[in-house]
């Protein structure tokens, strides 16, 4: 497993930690690591954009045919490739 080392982490935050992993009796690293996992992989992240804006419009009571006009009004012409010379 890789090795992460923080620098120049202020005492009062170091105090911090130190007193937050006590109060869920664990080690101060052992707190960081939960820490880092949270912040970068939280538990309720929604894991497809697709899904929260399904959830959402069902939520406000959408329908299909709230979203038909987008095809009347959608501009079909074909775009021109880009061209890299």
């Amino acid at each position: 497993m890789p090795t992460i080392t923080v620098c120049n982490v202020p005492d009062e935050v170091h105090r911090a930690l130190r007193v937050r992993a006590a109060m869920h009796g664990r080690s101060t690293e052992a707190e960081i690591r939960d820490i880092l996992g949270i912040a970068v992989k939280p538990e309720k992240r929604v894991r497809l954009l697709g899904d929260a804006l399904a959830a959402l419009s069902h939520k406000i009571g959408l329908t299909n045919e709230d979203f038909a006009v987008f095809d009347r009004v959608r501009d079909k012409t074909l775009t021109e490739p880009l061209r890299f010379e």
